[in-house]
This record gives structure tokens, C-alpha cells and sequence, in this order.
């Protein structure tokens, strides 16, 4: 069992180092992990929508993008850009260290539903960085590209190592879950109090990380 396992590993390693997309190559090495497991097509099928639905909490979030594409429609982005443009006080490493605090904070407590790729990091996140680091000196297209991908790998590392923390969180939840099917049996609060030391180190690295970006050749 734990051989078929490494070998759906090394799909979804080798498909995400080649670039290739990402649901795309999760979804062949979920396929192949059954296959190497000996299980038919139709089990699959049914081990997959059984999965959706004891994990179906997860899609709540989804429920805020209508929202989100409404406020860019009306100027959102626009308006982020001038308003950060005009500041002199505000500095890259200063937007995206204060998100990133205030992300992992809330995900702490449980908020997750505050930030995130499509409702923060791209409508709110990506304007302010975008304005402030083209401020005073003209970014390629290219430096720009990285840029956005940083802003969504705070986000990424901020909620990631934060909602752990918090016990009642769905992330939790389905670490106990996965764990429990496997036959192994954890308390939700020893998952939640190892996280927090893993949650800290994770917020240095990422903050000097932040110190360190640049954008400008």
C-alpha cells in the first residue's frame, strides 16, 4: 500500500515540475494512486464523490466570488492603484508584511474566509503591491509576473500554516478525518498545538523572505 501511495507521489511531483496544470495533474495522480491500488474505474468514481461529500464544507468559500467580481467591476483595482500610487509612506515590504500578519493572524481564529487568491490577493493585494513597486521606477512585465506570484504565495504560506491552529477549522477537521480512515487515531487539539511552533517558523522565513524581495532590476 505504501509503495502505490509514492508512485501517485511522483505522478504529481513530475506533473507539477514539468509546469503542467495543476487540477489536471492532481486528478491523474489520484487516478493513478487507485490504479496501482487495484481498484476499477467505478470505485474510484464512487471513493471520489464520496470524498466530496463528507469534505463538502470546503466549497463554502466559493460563495464570496459573485461579490468579489461585482466591486472589480465597479473600479475596485482602479481605485487601489491611485490611492497607493499617491502614498509616499507606503513601502512594498510594508503592504505585503501587513497582510501576511493579518492573514495568518485570522486564519488563526478561524476567519479564513477574509483573504484568498481570488477575493483578496488578485482584486486587493496585487493592486497595492503593483502601485507601490511601480511608484517610483517603471517594473518590466516579466518582474511584475513574479511579483503577482509572490503576493499569492504569502497568501498561500499565511493561511496554510495558520488555519491549523485554529481547532474547529475544516483543515483540521479533515487531517482527523484522513488520519482516522487511515487507522490512526489524534485528538484535533495535539493537531492544533503542533502547529503553532511550525505556524512562527514559517512567519520568519516568510517576512525575511518579503525583506529581501525586489522587484526593480
Amino acid at each position: 500500500m505504501e509503495i502505490n501511495v509514492l508512485w501517485a507521489v511522483a505522478v504529481l511531483l513530475i506533473g507539477l515540475m514539468l509546469r503542467l496544470n495543476a487540477m489536471v495533474v492532481t486528478l491523474i495522480a489520484a487516478l493513478s494512486a487507485a490504479s496501482f491500488s487495484g481498484l476499477s474505474f467505478g470505485d474510484t468514481l464512487s471513493l471520489i464523490g464520496q470524498e466530496a461529500r463528507d469534505k463538502r464544507f470546503l466549497l463554502m468559500l466559493l460563495l464570496v466570488l459573485p461579490l468579489v467580481s461585482a466591486l472589480e467591476q465597479s473600479g475596485l483595482r482602479q481605485y487601489l492603484q491611485q490611492r497607493f500610487a499617491a502614498s509616499q509612506r507606503a513601502s512594498l515590504s510594508a503592504v505585503l508584511s501587513i497582510y501576511f500578519l493579518v492573514r495568518q493572524t485570522a486564519a488563526a481564529l478561524g476567519l479564513t474566509s477574509i483573504g484568498g487568491h481570488a477575493h483578496s490577493v488578485r482584486p486587493l493585494l496585487v493592486p497595492m503591491a503593483e502601485a507601490v513597486a511601480q511608484r517610483d521606477h517603471p517594473v518590466s512585465e516579466s518582474a511584475l509576473m513574479r511579483l503577482r506570484a509572490f503576493c499569492a504565495g504569502t497568501d498561500n504560506v499565511a493561511l496554510f500554516f495558520g488555519e491549523d491552529i485554529f481547532l474547529a477549522f475544516g483543515a483540521v477537521l479533515l487531517m482527523q478525518s484522513v488520519l482516522k480512515d487511515l487507522g490512526v487515531q489524534v485528538d484535533a487539539f495535539h493537531l492544533c498545538l503542533w502547529a503553532i511552533p511550525t505556524a512562527i517558523f514559517a512567519a520568519l522565513v516568510q517576512l525575511w523572505r518579503i525583506r529581501r524581495l525586489r522587484v526593480h532590476s
